[in-house]
């Protein structure tokens, strides 16, 4: 037996060789090929049952998710091979069936648990029979082929008794620093409140990867734009999610890296990386996580700029924690067990770009010993790259725009913070008022407006929305009419507030905000969001309570009371607040020009900031903010609405180009942040059609879609041919469907829901679709009946194109009933579906009674 085992000992080390040296098939004794797939069996089988249970609890976590694409597969096998009963395999599938495929995959995995040694062989060897049609499981077994060998739980090293105690003082004090939350709000009588961190921190989505590493475009429309439909395409797939107590552990090679482990984590502003960062200290310092590590040190890129001199990491740590000063040469003797954390990269006034090879060539950028003086640029290069106290571990948070420089860092693990799903959007709202009555009614009214709900993924977006709606909710009279549609009248009644609150205090209002703006404008033109003291000075500012409404306090250095920067609460609030200014400003000059040219940038940066500004030419809009500003320059306001109106005109003349169909889209926003109909209609003229074919539209694109069309009478031709317009989509754009006469809508996943939708605006007494395309939609038989039935109603359409959708023989009633009774219809295609030879003779017999009519079955009959 010992002979056997030993053998089998040495095939296994053998075929993880093969895999580690580029996974070469290889050929057995008697001339086998053997693939991938027979190499993970081959481990497998070599694994006893302890080892199969090690693998199994090591990597639970991400077996759940990895399980979610394959449930039922995984579930049927171990049925078939008598391990779970007929009724546990109809309570997993029944769960999977009505969405609920993680907990499903729970169930699934605590009953193979349960079950014992033969349920996980079983499991296993499932998993790499279906490895290829489930991403995740087919990740988890490379990285088992990569390593040839079962995980093993590293025990928590001891730390010598030397360090004990400083130990035990270091996270005392970062206990005390990370236990609470302080959440600003816009009352002059308390602009802060105190949470405790534990009750009010929400764990957020975090993924496995960094989508765009090179994003240019405004971090609100780019995320905002595609949230949701990207987490359930790809989320669901490709990609796992990650628990943050997980980041450093959660595959072979973060635990058996000889060097340290990088973490890079991405977050757009307000989405919770300062928070999440707060809780991982809060958490190890109360020994909840991260019990590898022996210390761990957290910066803030924003304090680290106010370093302006030649530095070494010990004076780093020691001006933050002087109680290290007599044992940090024996911390540096286990760079294993620390941790450096740094967050907001994208915050940092100095450029570390990791593709820069000089930083390994000039001697002043080197850095190799803790005491050695440099930059504090060099001492985060040289960690993140295990130069300097190679094998730490180094955490750094950024938003996605920075995240082009680390493209060559050292990074083991890529992640990104999603913010809140569905269920964790309404939990906000419902912890933020103490009032559920009002917490229900304001969701609903965020839940309904797509605009508005798009926005509520990231917690900051959240607190504004929930700060601008409740006194619309809470107020006992009310107008429906007044509440908040687009994202100016959003900000709008935000700042209104703000105003309300602090307006009064002050002489002038107005000239302090027209100042606050300017400054607020060059921020947001040298993409600037930190301010400092000599900033103020520029723009003749004091620091005021007044000023407090809009501008956050923070300390640069805790130490140091007077080492003060200002920041807004949110990128976008600061972009609002230089919008206003344009208003305010006494010299107009040549603001047509301004506006041509900001719209023409192409890095995105000033794309809401003119939303913002076409959306204040509305005077409902301005009103509230004008009662305390006063009335903003009619001036400007007939300049926005003309530009506006001449911008919409260029654009349909140069929407050609992909480009082109972008800049279009961006104008149609801005007449839909105006809420004026006569700009829209002006600014439209004559135009008959509009095509953004090949270009992706979210729901909010396709509600303003719905808008400019539903204003315009002159728009007959609308072609969205993949645009991936899903059901959402449709159900934004159904309002002004009817209106259309030509209306193609091929390449999108429609679906059978979609095309009922569709099928909505056919019933319209009002309809004037003549020709509708609906090729390749997702259109099944089940769908068939209610287009049918809309179109036994309608009389003007002439041409129907439902190629490459899945009718077979079961459609061919309803389309008989169809060529029938619709004298107006002129021309069907129905090619590339699933008809048999004799549904297709049957169709093609439909052209006798109709001989004006043509059924197109097949590609021949061009």
């Amino acid at each position: 037996m010992a002979t056997e085992q030993q053998n089998l000992n040495t095939t296994v080390l053998k075929i993880a060789e093969r895999v580690r040296n580029g996974g070469v098939p290889v050929t057995s004794g008697s001339g086998k090929v053997t693939g991938p797939s027979s190499m993970i069996t081959e481990l497998l089988a070599g694994w006893n049952d302890f080892q199969l249970l090690q693998l199994t609890d090591f990597y639970r976590d991400r077996l759940e998710q990895a399980m979610e694409g394959g449930v039922h597969g995984v579930s049927l096998a171990l049925t078939a091979e008598n391990q779970f009963s007929g009724e546990e395999h109809r309570k997993i599938s029944d769960l999977a069936a009505k969405g609920e495929r993680a907990d499903s995959s729970k169930l699934l995995l605590s009953l193979v648990m349960e079950k014992g040694s033969r349920a996980r062989r079983v499991m296993w060897e499932t998993f790499v029979k279906m490895r290829i049609g489930v991403p995740k499981l087919d990740k988890i077994l490379k990285e088992i082929q990569q390593h040839g060998c079962v995980p093993v739980h590293q025990p928590v090293p001891k730390i010598p008794s030397e360090l004990k105690d400083v130990q035990q003082k270091h996270k005392e004090t970062l206990r005390a620093q990370t236990e609470t939350l302080r959440v600003n709000t816009i009352l002059m009588r308390e602009k802060v409140k105190v949470f405790q961190l534990v009750d009010r921190y929400a764990e957020l989505t975090v993924i496995s990867t960094v989508r765009d590493r090179r994003l240019v475009e405004h971090e609100l429309l780019a995320r905002g734009r595609d949230h949701d439909e990207w987490r359930e395409k790809h989320l669901c797939r490709e990609l796992e999610k990650i628990r943050t107590d997980h980041l450093f552990q959660s595959s072979f090679s973060r635990t058996k890296s000889k060097s340290g482990n990088s973490a890079a984590v991405a977050g757009v502003p307000g989405i919770g990386k300062t928070t999440m960062v707060q809780k991982i200290v809060y958490d190890w310092a109360t020994g909840k996580i991260y019990q590898q590590f022996q210390f761990v040190f957290s910066f803030k890129f924003r304090d680290l700029n106010s370093i302006n001199c030649r530095i070494n990491l010990r004076e780093l740590i020691l001006d933050q924690y002087p109680y290290f000063e007599n044992c940090l040469r024996e911390v540096w003797e286990n760079p294993k067990g620390l941790l450096f954390i740094f967050d907001g990269l994208d915050e940092f006034k100095h450029r570390i770009d990791f593709a820069d090879s000089r930083r390994d060539t000039e001697p002043k950028h080197q850095c190799s010993d803790p005491e050695w003086w440099c930059e504090v640029s060099d001492i985060v290069y040289s960690l993140i790259q295990q130069k300097l106290l190679p094998g730490c571990s180094v955490l750094v948070t950024t938003r996605p725009t920075a995240l082009h420089l680390m493209e060559k860092a050292k990074i083991t693990i890529w992640a990104e913070i999603l913010g809140f799903d569905a269920e964790e959007r309404k939990e906000y709202f419902i912890r933020y008022f103490k009032d559920q009555k009002v917490a229900a009614v304001v969701f609903k009214h965020v839940e309904e407006n797509e605009i508005l709900y798009t926005m509520s993924y990231n917690p900051s977006y959240c607190w504004i929305l929930a700060l601008a709606l409740g006194p619309f909710f809470t107020q006992r009279v009310r107008d429906p009419q007044r509440v908040p549609k687009t994202i100016t009248q959003l900000y709008s009644y935000y700042i209104y507030n703000i105003l309300k609150n602090h307006g009064r205090e002050i002489e002038n209002p107005c000239d302090v905000f027209l100042r606050v703006g300017q400054m607020a404008f060059r921020g947001v033109s040298e993409k600037k969001i930190v301010f400092a003291d000599g900033d103020l000075i520029n723009y003749n500012l004091q620091p005021s309570q007044f000023l407090s409404g809009f501008l956050m306090e923070l300390l640069e250095r805790e130490d140091c009371a007077r080492s003060v920067v200002y920041t807004f609460p949110h990128l976008t609030i600061q972009e609002f607040v230089a919008a206003v200014a344009q208003f305010l400003t006494l010299n107009t000059g040549d603001i047509l020009k301004f506006l041509t040219e900001a719209h023409s940038t192409k890095d995105g940066r000033f794309e809401v900031f003119l939303r913002f500004v076409a959306g204040l030419s509305s005077p409902m809009t301005a009103r509230g903010l004008e009662e305390f500003l006063g009335p903003f320059h009619h001036e400007t306001t007939c300049r926005v609405i003309d530009w506006v109106k001449e911008e919409v005109r260029r654009q349909i003349e140069n929407a050609e180009s992909q480009d082109g169909k972008r800049s279009l889209l961006n104008t149609l926003h801005y007449l839909f942040e105006s809420q004026n109909p006569g700009l829209a209609q002006a600014a439209l003229g004559s135009v008959e059609t509009l095509s953004f074919s090949g270009m992706t539209l979210t729901p909010i694109d396709c509600a303003v879609l719905s808008h400019v069309i539903g204003l315009c009478d002159t728009i007959k031709h609308l072609d969205l041919f993949r645009c991936r317009i899903h059901c959402e989509g449709i159900q934004r754009l159904g309002p002004g469907l009817h209106k259309c006469r030509d209306l193609r809508l091929a390449g999108n996943k429609l679906g059978d829901s979609g095309v009922k939708l569709v099928s909505a605006a056919l019933r319209n007494p009002e309809c004037k679709i003549q020709e509708l395309v609906l090729i390749n939609v997702g259109l099944t038989d089940s769908g068939v009946d209610d287009l049918v039935s809309a179109l036994s109603v309608n009389r003007s359409l002439t041409l129907l194109d439902l190629a490459l959708n899945s009718l077979t023989d079961r459609s061919v009633p309803a389309l008989r009933r169809l060529i029938l009774t619709l004298p107006s219809l002129k021309w069907i295609g129905l090619v590339e579906n699933q008809f048999s030879r004799t549904g297709e003779k049957e169709l093609r017999s439909l052209q006798e009674p109709r001989p004006g009519l043509t059924i197109k079955l097949r590609s021949s009959e061009l």
